[in-house]
């Protein structure tokens, strides 16, 4: 069921008329589901989250969701959003964490134009002290966004990291590419449908990469992150770490907004740094279908959501 339900659910985040309709309804349709993975669609709903996030001891990062924009217009729009989003958040007083896409800020329509919106972000983010993380997207994507990164790198920016996805085949590679160059990294299992011949298809293989690439980012990498809800892999990872003499200050756990907030609250109880990926904005729609593809108990949840609203 699992790679079913993904390509599944996966085909529906593509899907044009049913983004607009959720853009156009809003939360207010799905409240008692989708909300349990989106913070909401405005920004103040969103540090709201974070707030709470915090007095439970956790980090935060928030994302403003939007993807594959198709004009400079609507590029330059999310760059805006974006650096609006900073100023909120200073004032907020909340941590100084976001994430983003590449394809959000023009990469498929102009390059250099997506460069520079991402360094109208970096720009006023390293005078406010603010970590931007930039997401992976599908495998379409991976080289053109390690280019970009590494391209800002060269020109001295150090508040920037990026994400790597366990289950491409190429990942091993990426991660000594990163390592190299003092890069932090997140590492992901991965959330998009890819090819055999581009990604590993079967859950152990996925876990086995994820496994000897968190190993390879622990003894060599910068602070890396795990982006995981599976415990035998946390574990994993707290082994490795414990038996390296690892501090539990030299790297951190990251999971999303609403998924397991039980393994959230033990880890901080353990004495981890435990990030949670908070998501917000009208453009919800693509991300929580992917969630909903990525494990079949968000599919049940919704199921009965469903079924009690009726």
């Amino acid at each position: 069921m699992h790679a079913g339900s993904k390509a599944f659910f996966y085909a529906l985040s593509r899907s044009a008329a049913l983004k607009r309709l959720a853009s156009k309804y809003g939360m207010a349709t799905t409240e008692s589901f989708a909300r349990r993975f989106i913070a909401g669609e405005a920004i103040e709903e969103a540090v709201d989250c974070a707030r709470t996030i915090q007095s439970e001891g956790m980090l935060l990062t928030l994302d403003y969701l939007g993807e594959s924009v198709r004009t400079l217009e609507e590029a330059a729009a999310a760059t805006r959003e974006y650096v609006r989003l900073m100023d909120v958040i200073v004032a907020s007083g909340i941590e100084r964490n976001i994430s983003l896409k590449l394809t959000q800020l023009g990469v498929d329509v102009d390059r250099a134009t997506c460069v520079d919106n991402l360094r109208r972000i970096l720009d006023p983010g390293a005078t406010h002290g603010f970590f931007v993380r930039i997401d992976m997207e599908n495998s379409a994507y991976t080289e053109v966004t390690l280019e970009i990164f590494e391209t800002l790198w060269q020109q001295e920016y150090r508040n920037v990291g990026v994400a790597l996805q366990a289950y491409l085949r190429r990942t091993e590679q990426d991660v000594r590419r990163m390592n190299e160059l003092g890069a932090r990294v997140r590492l992901v299992k991965g959330a998009y449908k890819e090819p055999a011949s581009v990604a590993f298809q079967q859950k152990a293989e996925v876990d086995a990469a994820f496994i000897r690439l968190a190993r390879m980012l622990l003894d060599e990498g910068t602070y890396p992150a795990f982006g995981t809800h599976d415990p035998p892999l946390l574990a994993h990872v707290r082994a490795h770490a414990l038996g390296r003499h690892i501090a539990n200050d030299q790297f951190e756990f990251q999971m999303l907004y609403g998924i397991r907030r039980d393994l959230q609250r033990l880890l901080v109880t353990e004495g981890y740094r435990m990030r949670v990926y908070v998501p917000f904005g009208r453009q919800w729609f693509p991300y929580f279908m992917r969630r909903l593809g990525e494990r079949p108990e968000n599919v049940t949840f919704v199921l009965k959501a469903l079924l009690r609203e009726k």
